[in-house]
């Protein structure tokens, strides 16, 4: 390989060449028009793979909201001193590959954001510390608010179906990696996939979804697996409609021909001026029940999960930190995933194990952060990062050196002060109430 030039059968890409990993960024795995689905991507020329790509247009693009303290936190948290560009052409991935060559296990991220943020450039998203375990990173951008969630009959009545643009870009991504990671050293029959937050939450909706059998052979599931209770449910389509009908008029269009036509700044403005007068916003401007991707309710699906190998997991002082934990016992008790419970309080602050708190870990930057994280810290993002590397390659996240992990109701306990199995964990007294995916 020249420095840096990975030629395939799909084409040439021109990545970076780093100490220990080759990374290919920002590589469009699909094609799509604004709520229209995606197409995906088989063949390229010669593709510049050496930036981040494109994230999502989303709120934070013009009304970042820093006067609000749950934004401003996750914006020093994950966001400072980065630059973001943002274009609906974004269904892009990045790709952090072993500098050896061989046939490597995969392992795809998907990203949270409340469904409606966020994107595959943040900060604590590195490869390398999986890279060095003999394991290929794929971190995948999907559209989010509006443009990934918008419902309207005019859609349904063209496409057939209507909504979860972005769920359908994760499936689609997932398709484009299982048919082309082996040009980049990844072998295609051992793929997992990891979601954190909405993106765990959009990841368990693929793992009740028969047009996800065979794309991966394992799921990770941070902070968001098991079923919601009936409120946060996803509804049916058609019941969002009337929620992005107000939207319309907020813009001042008379037809969804229109509002399809509008600047994104003239979009995301329509749905702050609804945003600051509803308190559902959530429900209807997430993944829905579509009769395709969602056949019918989450409550009743969840029942029959794909037959995958799991690992579920959530923090001390999560976002709603009962509902996710009764969420991952009962998971992992019905499914028999590895269960693990985040106790390390993030120093610097008094925010504990935040919601989130635990990325940095899993992806072993605790260095890119401005906390003041000691050796104990990087020991444990190691412990972390060796357990789910053993994972992805076996089912198994146990090995030599580090307590065994037994699957099924009991969680691993994660914390200075311990690391191995125990009871259920009594939570401490939330710092931080949240009222909805703040990032």
């Amino acid at each position: 390989m020249e420095k840096g030039i990975l030629k395939t059968p799909i084409g040439e890409f021109k990545g970076n060449e780093r100490e220990n990993c080759f990374e290919y960024l920002g590589i469009p795995y699909a094609k799509a028009k604004r709520f229209e689905y995606a197409e995906e991507i088989n063949g390229y020329d010669k593709v510049d793979a050496t930036k981040f790509g494109p994230a999502c247009p989303q709120y934070r693009q013009f009304f970042p909201h820093l006067d609000v303290p749950e934004r401003l936190f996750y914006q020093k948290e994950f966001r400072d001193g980065l630059e973001f560009v943002y274009d609906e052409d974004c269904l892009n991935l990045n790709i952090y590959t072993p500098k050896q060559e061989g046939s490597y296990p995969v392992l795809v991220y998907i990203h949270g954001g409340g469904f409606n943020s966020m994107c595959n450039s943040e900060s604590y998203l590195d490869g390398e510390a999986y890279t060095s375990r003999g394991i290929i990173l794929v971190v995948i951008n999907y559209r989010v608010g509006v443009f990934g969630y918008l419902t309207d009959p005019e859609i349904k009545k063209s496409l057939g179906r209507e909504g979860n643009f972005g769920l359908d870009d994760m499936l689609v991504a997932l398709s484009w990696v299982k048919h082309h990671i082996d040009s980049f050293g990844g072998d295609p029959s051992n793929i997992s996939v990891m979601g954190q937050s909405a993106g765990a939450i959009s990841l368990q909706y693929l793992c009740l979804s028969p047009l996800a059998q065979g794309l991966f052979n394992r799921a990770i599931m941070l902070s968001g697996a098991g079923a919601f209770p009936k409120f946060a449910l996803p509804l049916p389509a058609e019941k969002t409609n009337s929620y992005w009908e107000e939207v319309k008029i907020a813009a001042k269009v008379n037809s969804f021909e229109e509002f399809k036509a509008l600047g994104v700044k003239e979009v995301l403005s329509a749905v702050e001026m609804v945003k600051a007068n509803r308190k559902d916003n959530l429900r209807n401007t997430m993944p829905v029940i579509d009769g395709y991707l969602i056949k019918e309710g989450i409550d009743k699906l969840i029942k029959h999960p794909l037959k995958l190998d799991y690992m579920v997991g959530y923090t001390n002082n999560d976002m709603f930190t009962f509902i996710l934990s009764n969420m991952a016992h009962k998971y992992s008790k019905h499914n028999g995933a590895y269960l693990y419970f985040f106790d390390v309080d993030a120093p610097g602050d008094d925010n504990e194990a935040f919601h989130s708190s635990d990325l940095r870990y899993v992806f072993d930057t605790l260095d890119k952060s401005w906390r003041p994280y000691d050796e104990e810290d990087n020991r444990i993002a190691k412990l972390m990062c060796d357990y789910i590397a053993s994972f992805i390659k076996s089912g198994d996240p146990n090995g030599d050196n580090r307590p065994t992990w037994i699957k099924g109701k009991r969680p691993l306990c994660i914390s200075k002060k311990k690391i191995g199995m125990g009871k259920r964990p009594t939570l401490r007294l939330i710092r931080n109430t949240f009222k909805g995916d703040p990032k």
